[in-house]
């Protein structure tokens, strides 16, 4: 199989409204030499049938179909290991990017010679794409610091395969990104941020990343479950990220 630059990895659920803006933000990216991997996870609308209408003449980008519906983490993990990129960039499909996010991007990682990266983003309405705000970030974070919030956004992670191999994320139904910064964390001393807003979040409404109670359900499984944190550092961390929670919307 021939090697490509970048891997995009798209986990794909019942997002036919917003496949062709995102598919576009990908495929009129500056830099030029990636793949893009979809991966559906049993969608019920019309996505399948969009998307093999959308890439029928674009042989960068590779539809695959999961059996049966299995969450964000297999597909994403079922992309990586079909990627051959020497770095892995991750997008929702109801997400989209700057134009030129690939380039910046791969520039500053290349330039600093580092294994992880993330940027900057913004946050917009779900359906009429309007300006919420942006998510800054700060120019690197170690393991101890993300323990109290993750402040990588998906949508803007990037990863050198040469540098790491191929890292995939734990089976959990939510935070397993979050867990696999982490575990990259584990290897690598620091992540790099480049605070330039480079991507684009949908907020939905009724996602459950907007339902607190279940996110921080979650967070708290990433640091017992998955981090085995002994109780009181747990206790401590999750009091750092309840506070930061508090805190981003007051």
């Amino acid at each position: 199989m021939n090697k490509v630059m970048i891997s995009i990895i798209m986990p794909s659920y019942n997002a036919e409204q917003f496949l062709e803006n995102t598919l576009n933000s990908v495929v009129n990216q500056t830099f030029t030499d990636w793949e893009l991997i979809i991966i559906d996870d049993c969608s019920s609308d019309n996505s399948v049938e969009f998307l093999q209408n959308y890439i029928s003449q674009k042989k960068q980008i590779t539809l695959l179909q999961l059996k049966t519906n299995s969450g964000p983490a297999v597909a994403r993990n079922r992309g990586i290991e079909y990627a051959r990129g020497k770095y892995i960039a991750f997008l929702d499909a109801d997400d989209y990017w700057h134009k030129q996010k690939l380039e910046k991007q791969l520039y500053f990682m290349k330039n600093k010679d580092i294994a992880l990266s993330f940027t900057a983003y913004d946050r917009v309405e779900e359906d009429s794409g309007i300006y919420i705000d942006t998510q800054s970030v700060p120019n690197r974070i170690d393991y101890k610091t993300l323990l109290k919030q993750n402040i990588m956004g998906c949508l803007t992670v990037m990863y050198d395969t040469h540098k790491l191999g191929k890292i995939y994320m734990p089976n959990i139904a939510r935070r397993q990104d979050y867990a696999l910064w982490l575990k990259i964390l584990k290897q690598v001393p620091y992540a790099y941020g480049l605070n330039e807003s480079l991507a684009y979040y949908r907020v939905r409404t009724f996602s459950v990343s907007s339902n607190k109670v279940i996110a921080s359900s979650y967070h708290w499984k990433v640091l017992r479950d998955i981090e085995k944190l002994p109780i009181y550092k747990a206790i401590y961390y999750f009091g750092w990220y309840t506070y930061k929670s508090i805190m981003k919307y007051k």
